[in-house]
């Protein structure tokens, strides 16, 4: 059922356990840069990686100009090829394609899902933030979106959001469609098992790891134990 804004109307939380969703892999960790990267952040990545299996990194970097946006790209992709972890851009499909990523994410302003395959081909991986919407992620879905991105479930330092996704939404997905998803903000070992147990294909996360009192590395060995149980 749809309403007056054309979103579908929630489902009851129980809405999943109502049907039997097929088996999907377990739980990944998706690492996203910190907001202010400096000179030995490729060493800062490279020890996050040799903590705890990593399944992707996103590169997002914000008010910079492209020529520092390349420069830290071309110094990162071999970090995270060395560690088989997948590198991704953010907004830019335009650099994505002229550096050759492994995939780009794409916020709702940040171009088509048709253009960016066009542009990419089909086996550059492409994902859509899609808030707390289920209408965005069904046209992500339909438009050739290689993942959606729900968020942010919790307070968030890293990029504020009014949008309060709640982890039914994971179930519906997960349900729904054999697309990935991605649980996405304010995540941390502590909060991260109700996303995983609702069905985050991944949990993305930023501070968890790189604001960490012990270190990336620590950070992302944290939460091996959570994603262990998934």
């Amino acid at each position: 059922m749809i309403d007056d804004r054309g979103e579908p109307i929630p489902l009851d939380p129980g809405f999943g356990e109502r049907f039997d969703r097929q088996r999907r892999p377990a739980c990944q960790l998706y690492v996203i840069s910190p907001p202010d990267i400096d000179p030995t952040f490729a060493d800062r990545l490279r020890a996050a990686l040799g903590g705890g299996p990593v399944a992707a990194f996103q590169l997002r970097l914000k008010g910079v100009d492209d020529d520092h946006i390349r420069r830290t790209a071309e110094a990162l992709m071999p970090v995270c090829r060395a560690a088989d972890v997948a590198f991704l851009l953010n907004d830019r499909m335009d650099l994505a394609k002229e550096l050759g990523t492994d995939g780009v994410h794409l916020g709702q302003s940040d171009g088509d899902v048709r253009a960016a395959r066009a542009l990419l081909g089909p086996d550059v991986q492409i994902g859509v933030t899609c808030h707390d919407s289920r209408h965005l992620s069904m046209e992500a879905g339909e438009a050739g979106a290689d993942y959606v991105a729900f968020g942010a479930f919790y307070e968030t330092t890293t990029k504020p959001s009014h949008y309060r996704p709640e982890p039914p939404l994971l179930t519906w997905w997960t349900t729904l469609s054999q697309l990935p998803c991605v649980a996405i903000g304010g995540i941390t070992p502590a909060n991260a098992p109700p996303l995983i147990a609702a069905g985050a294909d991944f949990i993305a996360v930023v501070n968890a790891v790189w604001t960490h009192p012990d270190g990336p590395a620590a950070g992302v060995a944290s939460f091996a134990p959570v994603l262990a149980g998934s």
